[in-house]
């Protein structure tokens, strides 16, 4: 496998090219009750200048795109965020900008990916990720990001989508037109909040149909259930689960979490004793936990400066 390190040159040059095709637009932000201090005016950008490839040598036209909440005061770490709704919606309010607001309070970069949703198209969620990362690659520099320091976040089958990214990836093609293209894909550490990890017994039904459709082959399953898919390659992972979770049992953290083990990975499991699916809505102290022993562990790893106080 070629270095992950990217190249100076491709990266301007990558940053060029976005510049001449999504230009960056100000939305307005997800929660104007939140200190100025803590966050900038958001930035959106589409994530393909025009359709966007379906992974069958098909394309569509999409408005997939990223939303980039911008610390005050960014310490190099930018991450990806990758909301749930079982591969049939987006939940970009509590697990997208909310999340982006809370990173930005701890100098972290928030990246919100709005992804296409499958219907069947199974490639297409990962390939949107994929995008994104790179995207924030290209724009590493002008966003005060460390190239190296780019991870990736999800909630539920949001989850499914991070845990799919840290899992398949390349290094990016030298010889490629869309100089994009040219950039690393692998997300250098995942976050993973009660995701759906595998594709097997114990997945979430609808993220299944969604994402692989109703009669799956043999092939897609194995292809999908991320905990058989690491390697010595795949980034740093720390997985979050409640043990009352039904809609996505813990099971799905747990295998991923002794492949990553087996696989000498460094990663973390935080089993939480309650909260169910969505950790009582987001708030409590389930959500507390996570919150804050994910930031430890970034700053352990030393992806990011400090941990939380």
């Amino acid at each position: 496998m070629k270095s992950l390190s990217v190249g100076f040159a491709r990266l301007v040059s990558a940053l060029a090219m976005i510049l001449a095709f999504a230009p960056v637009n100000s939305v307005i932000a997800y929660d104007e009750t939140k200190p100025a201090e803590a966050t900038q005016q958001p930035l959106t950008m589409k994530l393909w200048p025009d359709k966007a490839p379906n992974g069958d040598d098909t394309f569509s036209p999409s408005d997939a795109k990223i939303t980039v909440h911008l610390a005050k005061e960014p310490n190099g770490t930018a991450i990806v965020i990758c909301p749930g709704g079982g591969y049939g919606g987006l939940v970009t309010g509590a697990e997208g900008h909310g999340i982006a607001q809370w990173l930005n309070s701890h100098g972290i970069t928030g990246v919100v990916l709005e992804y296409r949703l499958p219907a069947g198209r199974s490639f297409v969620p990962l390939m949107d990720a994929q995008r994104a990362i790179r995207l924030v690659r290209a724009h590493s520099m002008e966003w005060k990001v460390e190239a190296n320091r780019i991870g990736i976040m999800g909630f539920s089958a949001g989850g499914h989508l991070a845990s799919t990214a840290a899992t398949h990836f390349n290094d990016g093609d030298a010889a490629a037109a869309d100089l994009l293209d040219q950039l690393s894909c692998r997300p250098d550490f995942a976050v993973l909040v009660y995701p759906v990890v595998t594709m097997g017994e114990k997945t979430h039904g609808g993220s299944r149909t969604n994402l692989l459709g109703p009669n799956p082959t043999p092939e897609m399953i194995e292809l999908f259930s991320n905990e058989k898919q690491v390697t010595d390659k795949t980034p740093p992972i720390f997985l979050t689960h409640a043990i009352d979770d039904a809609p996505v049992p813990s099971e799905n953290s747990k295998a991923l979490y002794e492949a990553l083990q087996k696989a000498g990975i460094a990663s973390k499991y935080l089993e939480l004793p309650s909260g169910g699916h969505g950790l009582n809505g987001y708030k409590g102290p389930m959500w507390d936990a996570w919150q804050k022993q994910s930031l430890e562990w970034l700053a352990e790893l030393k992806l990011i400066p400090v941990a939380a106080e």
